[in-house]
């Protein structure tokens, strides 16, 4: 398959995240999103470790990226987890999880 399709899936995906990201006010939505903009950057890394490692001659040349990409999902389910737990807390302070709902409490 060409990488063509890779990066065009990668790019819908990373464009949905963004624009949920930026139009949405429900927290765990939010957090929806930016998980969905880690997967289509895993996506592109994967892609492009399939890639090299098709035209490279080193038996571990795709290992790198397929490393990465683990790190980055590790870190991802460590932000999820404590994401969560703070809007667990928001909501059993304020009985919501709208985000303008915390930019009203500043003041």
């Amino acid at each position: 398959m060409p990488i063509n399709y890779y990066i065009f899936l990668a790019l819908a995906l990373f464009s949905i995240g963004v624009i949920g990201v930026l139009i949405r006010r429900n927290a765990i939505i939010i957090f929806m999103c930016i998980e969905l903009m880690l997967n289509a950057a895993n996506l592109l890394l994967v892609a492009f470790s399939k890639i090299h490692t098709a035209t490279s001659s080193l038996p571990t040349a795709g290992s790198d990226a397929q490393i990465f990409v683990f790190f980055i999902m590790v870190v991802a389910a460590a932000e999820v987890s404590v994401g969560l737990a703070i809007i667990v807390m928001m909501y059993r302070n304020t009985h919501s999880i709208d985000v303008n709902f915390l930019n009203r409490l500043k003041n």
